[in-house]
């Protein structure tokens, strides 16, 4: 089984895992996707990332500048869905469960295991690019799909992170639901977190178990889900 996630825009490189890093997949084309970015002026990488002009000279930054802030994926992304998950505090086996199961996905990197080393960046995988193949899911077509050497494969992601592995290989899709029956964003982003870490703290190797899931109030729904999608709602 696998489990793939979606990145977040924030980053922060506090690392202090004394484990040795990995070496992302794709790295060739992440270094080349990093080039075509740096050739870019302001005001188009400006427009092409959709941003103020604050966040503009940030991002053209993390593209025209050299700088050392490195970490693990796993430590790297800082949203709600990673602080949720906190890696931070996985014990060894903990890692090791998240090591073999988790895989992020991410518009720069393509699939990043939690121990790949990996550079600050901003690249959303639905960002229309200024050059061909104009779109990230042309970029990457079905690599990161072959990547996922598993049949089963849990899909915690976003629809726009989703989409790149959907028409490839069959996903089994979970919905977390407030108490009136609606997605709500920030809920789910905590419950999304929160899934990975009870499927590591509990060792989860069969996917039909996440259904004893009961964090965040949430508990599991039968009479909505099936054996491709697993329905949670809020209980309060």
């Amino acid at each position: 089984m696998k489990i793939i996630v979606s990145p977040t825009k924030q980053m922060k490189f506090k690392d202090d895992f004394y484990i040795p890093y990995t070496t992302p997949a794709f790295l060739k084309e992440s270094e080349l996707l990093r080039e075509k970015l740096s050739a870019l002026d302001f005001d188009t990488l400006k427009k092409t990332m959709k941003v103020s002009d604050k966040m503009a000279g940030k991002v053209y930054d993390l593209f025209h500048t050299g700088h050392s802030a490195r970490g693990c994926a796993l430590l790297s992304y800082s949203g709600i869905a990673f602080q949720y998950m906190a890696p931070g505090v996985f014990t060894d086996r903990e890692i090791e469960y998240v090591e073999n199961h988790l895989r992020i996905l991410s518009g720069l990197y393509g699939v990043l295991r939690p121990l790949d080393q990996i550079e600050g960046y901003r690249l959303e995988m639905q960002t229309k690019l200024p050059f061909s193949p104009f779109s990230l899911y042309d970029f990457w077509k079905d690599a990161l799909a072959q990547a996922l050497d598993d049949e089963i494969i849990l899909n915690l992601a976003s629809e726009e992170y989703a989409k790149c592995i959907r028409p490839y290989k069959p996903l089994i899709d979970v919905r977390f639901l407030d108490v009136d029956g609606k997605e709500k964003g920030v809920y789910v982003k905590m419950a999304r977190g929160e899934m990975v870490r009870y499927m590591a703290e509990n060792n989860i190797e069969r996917v039909e178990d996440i259904r004893h899931f009961d964090r965040q109030n949430f508990a599991f729904c039968p009479e909505r889900s099936n054996s491709r999608l697993y329905v949670f709602q809020k209980t309060k």
